[in-house]
């Protein structure tokens, strides 16, 4: 994660990236930094802990005459979590400072080398072994775009990098290879970053960033080149329409619950200009011209694994397209035989996601068109697929996928209706009635919300207790049971497998006992017969069974969560917030960090 800004204008740069770094907290840290020069001198101030560790070292000192400068908030990778570890990182000379998110790979190999050079370490980081590379390259090349570009010719691995030199004040150098970069083009300013949020009271004007992409910018001007071949490139300055209101909280306590709270706006964002509500029809512009294709390959990851292994269920239901869906970082690695009349799917809420990325790349390798299902214009996903559906679930904030999930389940279902009406495998009446019912989602899902929230209250506390929870369900029910597993786990960590409830009987429900309560998403569907067959099983052997059921259904459980019954795959856009809202409020009433990834204060260190 991490998060990098840097800035270069006419304000008072120290207090800037400061802010700036503020509105990053959401990607996790352990430790911050910021470095610029001032009076002639490169200064370097970091501290371990949040940003209020740092911000007491800068009210020690006069930081207000710099208007340039990097800052950085870092989670551990290579290292502890201390000052020395954090970020920015200089070289042996002093004179350059570097920020850096990703791994160099090849690290020790290039310290090696380096220390054989009479370089010297005093981290355990791999971005200061690459701070000092790059001075290698300014000896051997005498100007500090060509060593960059020959540093990191050497490097393996992944980057976002900013890098000051105490001989050119108010220049930044940046650059990316597989980890997200922007920029941000002001009046009399300039600025990048990880994320739009960064700079985003001062500028919407954006240009995104590809791998490859080595930068130079001033207070007044702004270069794009290759990294490798130092050739320009040229690059497109892109307006961005959301603005600050939308990447704060909105009085809410946490992103995560603001973005489950978004999640009606989201629906209803998602099908604005897609459906016609007097014709009961879905159109797709974006893909008229590729046709129903024959087969389907989806890639994605986590949360967007789960999306298209729900959008599976649905569009072999109803427009008869065989599916397969590939765990992306599976998918790059094991050489996969693609079917030449087949198209990928890319998911990628980010649209910044490596592996995705990577298998979009493979795909095209093998001549397949590729559709990217993204949130974010202009991303890479965007950039590099061949059509591009865009969610628009507006800016995510919350490291835990909430609403995002919700516009690529809107996203799939519109697909289905899509391909199945222009294949014909879909009747009339069943897609007529979907549509006419998905135009009243949003508003029934925004009155049921609040009242949801109390149940999920309510439950967690009953469960606050459990170190394991098993998830089950049948059917589209089951990748839904997989992401209710995966938002247990990454906010509250407590341990949570999800499972295909048929499954069960081949080895889990060995686990089961009294403290090891199992969550079941038991809906009025085909199947809810056989979810109920597993749910005794459970019962025999003393499980608690927490189940989200619909009206009139008797599950026999311990706690039955009712949710209103919606018509055919509307009834899991009840039951993803559900799912969402019981993982949020165990976590917080547990006291976790909601909105930080998961603390990496104790990983091992790389050495």
């Amino acid at each position: 994660m991490c998060g990098i800004i840097g800035y270069s204008g006419h304000r008072p740069a120290v207090p800037l990236i400061v802010e700036g770094l503020r509105r990053l907290e959401y990607r996790g840290y352990d430790s911050a930094g910021v470095g610029f020069v001032q009076a002639g001198e490169l200064s370097v101030i970091r501290a371990p802990g949040k940003l209020g560790e740092l911000e007491k070292k800068l009210s020690q000192q006069n930081v207000f005459q710099a208007t340039a400068g990097i800052g950085h908030t870092r989670w551990a990778t290579h290292g502890v979590p201390n000052e020395a570890n954090a970020h920015p990182h200089r070289d042996n000379s002093g004179k350059i400072a570097l920020i850096h998110n990703g791994i160099i790979e090849n690290y020790l190999e290039l310290k090696k080398e380096l220390a054989a050079k009479g370089y010297t370490f005093s981290s355990q980081t791999d971005t200061e072994v690459l701070a000092n590379l790059i001075a290698e390259g300014l000896k051997e090349k005498g100007d500090l775009t060509k060593a960059l570009s020959w540093a990191l010719s050497r490097a393996d691995g992944a980057w976002a990098i900013a890098v000051i030199h105490q001989d050119m004040p108010g220049v930044i150098h940046a650059a990316r290879r597989s980890s997200p970069l922007v920029m941000g083009i002001g009046t009399g300013e300039n600025f990048v970053a990880s994320d739009i949020p960064a700079f985003l009271p001062y500028t919407r004007e954006v240009v995104f960033l590809d791998d490859g992409d080595l930068v130079r910018i001033d207070a007044d001007s702004w270069e794009v080149f290759d990294a490798a071949t130092l050739a320009p490139r040229e690059k497109k300055v892109q307006h961005i329409a959301w603005d600050v209101q939308s990447a704060q909280k909105g009085g809410h306590k946490h992103f995560m619950i603001k973005e489950i709270f978004e999640q009606p706006k989201v629906i209803a964002d998602c099908l604005v200009g897609r459906v016609d509500h007097e014709a009961n029809l879905v159109d797709l512009p974006e893909i008229e011209a590729l046709g129903v294709p024959e087969r389907l390959h989806i890639v994605a990851c986590g949360t967007s694994f789960h999306a298209g292994l729900w959008g599976m269920y649905l569009l072999e239901k109803w427009a008869k397209i065989p599916v397969q869906v590939e765990i992306a970082s599976e998918f790059r690695y094991r050489g996969p035989i693609l079917d030449k009349k087949g198209v990928v799917l890319a998911i990628s809420q980010s649209g910044e996601t490596a592996d995705t990325l990577a298998g979009i790349r493979l795909a095209k390798e093998q001549g397949l068109p590729v559709i990217g299902l993204c949130n974010v214009v202009g991303s890479s996903v965007a950039r590099e697929s061949d059509y591009v559906i865009y969610t628009q679930a507006g800016p995510e904030i919350s490291v835990a996928s909430t609403k995002a999930m919700c516009s690529q389940l809107t996203s799939m279902l519109l697909l289905a209706l899509y391909w199945g009406r222009r294949s014909g495998a879909l009747d009339q009446d069943t897609a007529a009635r979907c549509v006419r019912e998905l135009a009243m989602l949003p508003q029934l899902l925004e009155k049921e919300l609040p009242g949801m929230r109390e149940q999920a209250q309510r439950l967690s506390r009953l469960h606050a207790d459990a170190t394991s929870f098993l998830y089950l369900g049948r059917g589209a029910c089951y990748p839904l049971a997989l992401e209710g597993a995966l938002k247990l786990k990454e906010i509250s960590y407590i341990h949570a497998e999800g499972y295909a409830a048929g499954e069960m009987k081949h080895g889990p429900i060995a686990l089961i006992d009294p403290k090891f309560p199992t969550f079941a998403l038991a809906l009025d569907d085909e199947l809810f017969p056989k979810v109920k067959s597993n749910l005794v099983e459970v019962q025999a052997r003393g499980g608690t069974i927490l189940a989200l059921v619909n009206p009139g259904l008797d599950a026999g459980v311990d706690h039955s969560w009712v949710l209103p019954k919606a018509f055919g795959p509307l009834n899991s856009f009840l039951a993803l917030p559900a799912l969402q809202l019981f993982a949020y409020e165990m976590a917080d009433y547990l006291g976790k960090d909601v909105d930080q990834p998961r603390n990496l204060a104790k990983s091992v260190t790389v050495e």
